[in-house]
């Protein structure tokens, strides 16, 4: 992906190492939250299985139930992998106090909670789309825990 914003978001680092997202881009923050969530190759397949993700809890739990059809092929695993991570990570953001989009340097979306620790939500999605483990709602449990 070529976006002209994430050369913004490499300039400027905070004392862990990330970008703040929202800073980034000034003019329209929400349209990064936008842009992160919307996950084309997960929501067509949950569409398929009949589940609706809607940035709910409920559809964590419901993405966790689906049969992993998508490991046959390996070029659908990478990317549904990847749109699982941004759609834990839309999910957090949009439901836990004080959780935000960050990017780090190498331009790795996270989202970082009111504590200062950040999730890489995008290697959970993988080990998730990879192995069904940790579940997409248990990590998100233990992530708005604590």
């Amino acid at each position: 992906m070529n976006l002209s914003f994430l050369d913004k978001w490499r300039r400027r680092t905070d004392a862990a190492g990330s970008v703040p997202l929202a800073e980034s881009v000034r003019a329209d923050p929400e349209s990064v939250v936008e842009l992160l969530s919307e996950c084309e190759l997960l929501r067509d397949q949950a569409a398929t299985a009949g589940v609706e993700l809607d940035d709910s809890v409920r559809s964590l739990e419901e993405l966790d139930q689906l049969q992993p059809v998508w490991r046959d092929d390996p070029e659908v695993l990478t990317w549904l992998g990847n749109d699982a991570g941004l759609y834990l990570g839309t999910v957090l953001v949009r439901t836990v106090r004080g959780a935000v989009w960050h990017v780090w340097p190498d331009g790795q979306p996270v989202v970082r909670l009111a504590s200062g620790r950040e999730i890489d939500v995008v290697a959970a999605g993988h080990a998730w789309a990879d192995d069904g483990a940790p579940e997409l709602s248990h990590l998100y449990a233990e992530v708005a825990e604590g």
